[in-house]
């Protein structure tokens, strides 16, 4: 793993001694999980400890980062209704991607101890996801000059982020375990357009979302070496108010 000199993956977080809170919310639509992540991040910057990752999957969508090329867009809105596949602009960085059932999506909301470890937090992102899927016995790797985790030449992770003042993250990966693979189609995935996209699925890896995420919450107390807590997603923003 390449970070900056003196900087280790477990020193990434302000409050790296206080437990980092896990809630696995299910399916949840893309406007939705990104209005609880605004408010997430509002409460963290308030708040004392209390980082969290969510976990979970959206409905079929396409979104569009800060940088997007729209010319990556390839189906109109019509192809888009017929495939029920919806359109977000986020303020993420990164190019147009895709979630949707089947994948894995994880978004921590983490203070970092500097705005200046943003570019190793992605690592430590990409650390997380290759350690998740040697457990699946899949090489997965980094590819220089991108981000993302790819076995060979196909992309099986993405990752887009944003970092809030404060030094609050939100948005985070997506992780392909069994998608519908030809939604794909629709994009210019990440906007590279001389590699593809794989999935545990098309690799051959026959898991579910859940036991992946068992895969994500281990290699991500290891690679943060973070003490994790399961937090009701009911109780989810009740847990991330500042103390009294």
């Amino acid at each position: 793993m390449t970070t900056r000199p003196g900087l280790s993956p477990d020193a990434l977080r302000a409050d790296r001694e206080q437990p980092l809170g896990v809630a696995r919310l299910g399916t949840v639509g893309y406007l939705d999980a990104w209005e609880l992540q605004r408010r997430l991040v509002a409460q963290r910057r308030e708040a004392d400890g209390r980082d969290a990752l969510l976990l979970l999957e959206h409905p079929a969508v396409y979104t569009l980062g800060k940088r997007t090329d729209r010319a990556h867009l390839l189906y109109g809105e019509t192809a888009r209704r017929e495939h029920g596949i919806d359109l977000v602009e986020v303020d993420r960085g990164g190019d147009i991607t895709y979630h949707g059932p089947g994948q894995l999506v994880g978004y921590p909301i983490i203070k970092l101890a500097s705005i200046r470890g943003v570019v190793d937090y992605v690592r430590a992102l990409e650390e997380i996801l290759i350690v998740a899927l040697a457990t699946f016995d899949l090489p997965g790797e980094r590819s220089e000059g991108y981000t993302g985790v790819w076995v060979g030449d196909e992309k099986i992770a993405a990752i887009g982020v944003r970092v809030a003042s404060g030094g609050i993250t939100s948005h985070g990966f997506a992780l392909n375990v069994d998608p519908r693979m030809s939604d794909f189609d629709g994009i210019v995935p990440c906007g590279i357009r001389d590699r593809g996209v794989c999935s545990l699925a098309t690799l051959g890896r026959e898991a579910t979302v859940d036991e992946v995420a068992d895969a994500i919450e281990a290699a991500t107390a290891q690679v943060l070496g973070a003490t994790l807590e399961a937090i009701d997603p009911a109780d989810l923003e009740r847990r991330m108010e500042p103390s009294p």
